[in-house]
């Protein structure tokens, strides 16, 4: 009577075992909202935009692959190719386009764009103005978070009223206030301040009234 008194005590605790084990699976598989990725409408291939730095190598052709910048108007200048547009195209639609304007001259071309310095479009870059440490213009990168871009502004300035802090977001052509709580992400580590940000927004950190 006892030894089957301990087998259904032990087979009662290993049940109890079993279901904690399977909620804790459940409630890891849950992301925290800073990991939250951003919707999929704003998942895209990178554009290339003004400033960007690009190598574009042609296939048994080393004498005319070249690294070089996109211009401000957004236009390329490379051999045989004095000007192409390259602002809000992939490396890819470039890399094609290319191949067609060198088809005049070589049989067969084939040809690869690398971005190797990034600014993106003027109208999906992330602009943060106010009482940011150092305050910029950044590209938009799929998935993106509020958190990413305090980290690369570094931060807030002593001064700033992080929790009076608001995005500018065009909504379908409107224009849209989103308010922030930065103090509770930054200094309260609340994680449910994090938001994915989106092409073209721009962060505002006021300054402190005292």
């Amino acid at each position: 009577m006892r030894a089957r008194s301990v087998l259904f005590l032990a087979l009662r605790l290993l049940c109890i075992a079993s279901l904690a084990a399977l909620a804790g699976c459940a409630s890891s598989s849950r992301p925290l909202a800073s990991q939250a990725a951003a919707p999929d409408e704003y998942r895209h291939a990178y554009l290339i935009g003004p400033g960007d730095s690009l190598h574009i190598s042609v296939w048994r052709y080393p004498d005319i692959s070249l690294n070089a910048p996109v211009r401000p108007d957004g236009m390329l200048t490379t051999p045989l190719v004095e000007d192409m547009q390259a602002s809000g195209k992939t490396s890819t639609q470039l890399a094609r386009d290319i191949e067609k304007a060198l088809a005049k001259f070589i049989k067969d071309p084939v040809v690869t764009v690398t971005v190797t310095g990034f600014s993106g479009p003027y109208g999906e870059q992330i602009r943060i103005i106010g009482q940011a440490v150092k305050p910029q213009a950044l590209p938009y990168r799929n998935g993106m978070s509020l958190m990413d871009v305090l980290i690369a502004v570094g931060g807030m300035t002593p001064f700033a009223a992080g929790n009076r802090a608001h995005l500018i977001r065009n909504q379908g052509g409107n224009m849209q206030k989103v308010d922030l709580r930065l103090n509770d992400l930054l200094k309260d580590g609340d994680l449910s301040a994090n938001l994915p940000m989106r092409p073209g927004d721009v962060l505002v950190i006021p300054q402190s009234l005292f």
